[in-house]
């Protein structure tokens, strides 16, 4: 089985030595994103409703660079600095994602890079 990097810069670049997806087979691991902003590596805000959107928007992006979609991710994985926010990332998470939803976990955390609320990573499959 090869091993493909993916990569896009409709996505934050890589702020550590890992790469933004990597493809083994129809299985495509997507590293944990945070609200950077493409075109500027700056956090998009404090708000989290703003970093969520922006936290999807870049698995979104590194999604279609692997030649798929939200909607083939099988798991997310959530991490979250306050789990008081864990309504408002459901409610932003259905505005990218429909059922049937992926299986998910979401994890309380003590700090996540540059300080944000949320990083999100995933796995998604695609057809042979």
């Amino acid at each position: 089985m090869s091993k493909q990097v993916i990569h896009t810069e409709n996505a934050p670049a890589a702020i550590g030595p890992y790469s933004q997806a990597v493809r083994a087979g129809n299985t495509v691991y997507l590293s944990g994103q945070i609200p950077l902003v493409p075109a500027t590596m700056e956090i998009i805000s404090d708000d989290v409703v703003e970093q969520t959107t922006q936290v999807f928007k870049n698995l979104q992006a590194v999604c279609e660079a692997a030649g798929g979609s939200l909607q083939d991710v099988v798991k997310f994985n959530i991490f979250m600095t306050d789990l008081s926010n864990f309504a408002t990332v459901n409610e932003v998470m259905t505005q990218f994602v429909k059922e049937p939803y992926p299986a998910r976990a979401a994890v309380g955390v003590r700090a996540l890079p540059k300080d944000v609320h949320v990083e999100i990573e995933g796995v998604m499959v695609l057809e042979d």
